[in-house]
């Protein structure tokens, strides 16, 4: 079709600049309330105003982004009421996950299938590098294996509204926690680690087990958010 290459490239492009500037909120490069125009990001990249101006959009879209029809885009800044409201969707995400772990619907049932083994190896995998991460307090490899993690987990139960939604959720709770997280010298002994511990809770179908760290994990963040939003 004429002009389809064109619009793939600029689509490609409004993807990777969009992923681009997730990447710099969550590494705190970008601080919650800055302010910044599509020209500037534009320049900043070395690409056309459209593209930029897509990408900018569809992260506002997902909460990460505010728009001003005079002053352009500033970074959204969460409150710790806000947090809360995400863990206690996130909550309500994954418990329908584990209701059809329970139910024998969904998720785990595939053993068999060499293709859904593959997956689950893949998902245990991701869980061992956060893990790692966690242990080693290295936030930016963590946020990073983490939303892998969750997508590729949620991705087993066969519902890409669910994957879409939870993976939402998780980046707006990493936005919102970086900027505190970052001001620690020693990230040691702060950040949740029990991602392999989850995975082998769900294999075996011990959903009492996975919502007991989940809980656990909850609270845990939450005091941290208290704690950190205090001092």
């Amino acid at each position: 079709m004429p002009g389809s290459s064109g619009a793939v490239t600029r689509s490609t492009l409004r993807q990777q600049i969009a992923d681009a500037l997730r990447d710099e909120v969550l590494a705190g490069r970008l601080q919650p309330g800055q302010e910044f125009t599509v020209k500037e990001i534009a320049e900043q990249y070395g690409v056309s105003a459209t593209p930029v101006r897509e990408a900018l959009v569809d992260l506002s879209a997902q909460g990460l982004l505010e728009a001003d029809q005079h002053r352009g885009f500033r970074v959204h800044e969460y409150s710790v009421q806000d947090f809360r409201g995400m863990i206690e969707a996130r909550s309500l995400v994954v418990e329908g996950m584990f209701l059809a772990l329970d139910a024998g619907r969904e998720g785990f049932e595939n053993s068999a299938d060499p293709r859904f083994a593959a997956a689950v190896a893949g998902v245990r995998r991701r869980a061992e590098e956060a893990q790692r991460a966690a242990a080693a307090g290295d936030l930016t490899v963590l946020i990073g294996y983490d939303l892998r993690f969750w997508r590729e987990l949620s991705a087993l139960f066969g519902n890409p509204y669910l994957v879409d939604f939870l993976h939402r959720l998780r980046v707006q709770s990493w936005v919102c926690l970086v900027q505190h997280l970052r001001r620690l010298s020693e990230l040691r002994g702060h950040l949740w680690s029990g991602h392999t511990e989850l995975v082998d809770a769900l294999h075996r179908h011990d959903t009492t087990a996975a919502r007991s760290l989940l809980d656990a994990y909850n609270a845990h963040s939450i005091a941290l958010i208290e704690r950190l939003t205090a001092e």
